[in-house]
């Protein structure tokens, strides 16, 4: 049994030595996961179109950002930058909410950005969230497609009640209502997003006193109420009433939830009484949230002041060829000042019932 035994173990061990020194063209070492993974990415670099090789996380001393990136990547990124409206900026990864109106602010005072570096002085976009930004940009197509699927809104998710779809696309033109502790204002809107009609009215009796309904139905004293608003609002094919966010933490807000929900359901019912009993509906809720994300004015929970934004309509359709909102002249005079006086809350029922209207056009064409 002694010599049988010796044989087969050095048959073995020849064979393992055979192995070690394969000849070419035998199957490769086997290597750890991750190694196998490097060496994959590299290779779909050099074999396909949209690949890219490991990209940067960290800048040696005296590289530039130009210098870490191939021209083709920097010619990418470098096309978004330059030409993506504040929409899409908002869904590359650290871009939401101020950042991108930054971008856009810069380029619109400086222009086009000539390379990478430059765009460190954007405000808020230093070396390291430059970086996250680029490498986010070079991503794989699907991940970003992934990325804008998530902050994108579904019709049926922001539009209550359900409305077939193309019925909403053949609307020639909607008026968004949005209701504030003492404020209603409306924003008429077409399909080519041109505005019609753009106003406020002041309800001094809402949030004060006992919730009386003729405090909120009739004109009384000469003060305007729901049902003399809704008298000056003009018709369209839909009517879309915000639905706002409402914390249900915090319970100081429950009088102030009481009022948004009275006048939304007084809303609801004096627009619906235009139109026959049992047809399609035509007032429409359109969640906050869903319009706060579509323009990137969302931090956490919370939605920010749309000012800004509704100011750079006003001047871009003024002095741009293919403004994204058009506005008649003399509406975009006068609303231009008010909301460059600034002041709390100055505003801010105009500002939502005009983002409103053009998220709605604009989520449809999008989905």
């Amino acid at each position: 049994m002694w010599f049988p035994k010796h044989l087969l173990l050095a048959v073995l061990n020849k064979g393992r030595h055979a192995l070690l020194r394969r000849p070419p063209g035998s199957l490769p070492e086997p290597q750890p996961r991750s190694r196998r993974w490097r060496s994959h990415a590299a290779s779909a670099h050099l074999e396909g179109p949209g690949s890219w090789p490991p990209l940067p996380d960290c800048r040696g001393e005296g590289q530039t950002l130009d210098s870490l990136y191939t021209a083709q990547q920097r010619a990418e990124i470098l096309q978004l930058l330059n030409t993506a409206p504040e929409s899409e900026l908002a869904t590359v990864k650290l871009l939401r909410g101020r950042k991108s109106a930054n971008i856009v602010e810069y380029r619109r005072r400086n222009g086009p950005f000539p390379d990478l570096e430059s765009v460190v002085n954007v405000p808020r976009l230093k070396y390291k969230t430059a970086l996250v930004v680029f490498n986010f940009i070079l991503s794989p197509l699907e991940q970003r497609e992934r990325r804008r699927a998530q902050v994108r809104v579904q019709p049926a998710r922001f539009v209550k009640p359900d409305v077939d779809r193309g019925v909403l696309e053949e609307a020639n033109r909607i008026v968004s209502v949005v209701c504030g502790t003492n404020k209603i204002a409306w924003a008429q809107m077409d399909r080519s997003l041109r505005v019609q009609d753009w106003q406020q009215e002041e309800c001094s009796s809402f949030m004060n006193g006992t919730y009386m309904a003729s405090a909120y139905l009739e004109d009384t004293c000469g003060r305007l109420q729901i049902s003399a608003v809704v008298s000056r609002i003009p018709e369209a094919d839909f009517f879309v009433v915000e639905k706002p966010g409402i914390s249900l933490q915090n319970t100081a807000l429950f009088p102030v939830t009481l009022h948004l929900r009275t006048v939304e359901a007084m809303l609801f019912a004096l627009l619906g009484a235009r139109w026959p009993a049992g047809g399609l509906p035509r007032v429409l809720n359109m969640t906050r949230a869903a319009v706060g994300r579509h323009f990137g004015l969302l931090v956490g929970d919370a939605r920010t002041s749309g000012g800004q934004l509704v100011r750079q309509l006003l001047v871009d359709s003024v002095a741009r060829r293919d403004p994204r909102v058009t506005f008649p002249p003399g509406l975009a005079v006068r609303y231009r000042k008010l909301f460059q006086l600034g002041g709390r809350n100055r505003g801010e029922e105009l500002c939502d019932a005009l983002l409103q209207a053009l998220a709605f056009y604009e989520l449809l064409r999008n989905h």
